[in-house]
């Protein structure tokens, strides 16, 4: 399974329920890895959407504690075991967490690969995804050039969990 999020330098990722900042490279990066593939989120990221409805062209799953929450054009899970249930046939990287912060804790042991659009920049965010560079579990194995928007800077990272060795 796989995460996919942009993170501050401090892995800040979100303020007030809504992204740090919102790159248009950056969302298609989103746009060309999710598309066509299984995403799942929570509830109150699904409401950040437009409308409130569903990612097109992708299916979603929403993590929802509500047992009456429904949306259309979703499949509702109600525990992590729910959802990963719904994904049971769905191959491993066809899956994207989206978020938020409570998901992305919750399904990151689940997850093999981190997609991370680093920003070299500290906001005042009240989210955070736990940081993939002091977790002896995961490294990066890529990252790409820098790309600036306006004078922020940013870089397109990709973090493995490493393997486990055997005796």
């Amino acid at each position: 399974m796989n995460l996919i999020a942009a993170a501050d330098r401090n892995w800040g990722i979100g303020v007030n329920g809504k992204l740090l900042v919102s790159i248009p490279e950056d969302m298609k990066y989103f746009r060309r890895m999710t598309t066509g593939r299984t995403v799942i989120l929570g509830r109150k990221t699904l409401q950040t959407f437009p409308q409130g409805k569903p990612l097109k062209d992708r299916r979603n799953i929403i993590l929802s504690r509500d047992p009456h929450f429904a949306a259309e054009g979703a499949e509702i899970a109600h525990s992590v075991e729910e959802a990963l249930e719904l994904c049971k046939d769905v191959p491993s990287e066809e899956i994207f967490v989206i978020g938020g912060a409570s998901i992305y804790r919750a399904l990151l042991p689940y997850c093999d690969t981190a997609y991370i659009t680093r920003l070299d920049y500290t906001y005042a965010a009240d989210a955070y995804l736990p940081d993939l560079d002091s977790d002896e579990e995961w490294e990066k194995v890529s990252e790409s050039d820098e790309y600036t928007y306006f004078d922020l800077i940013y870089t397109f990272d990709v973090y493995q969990r490493r393997a486990v060795k055997g005796n």
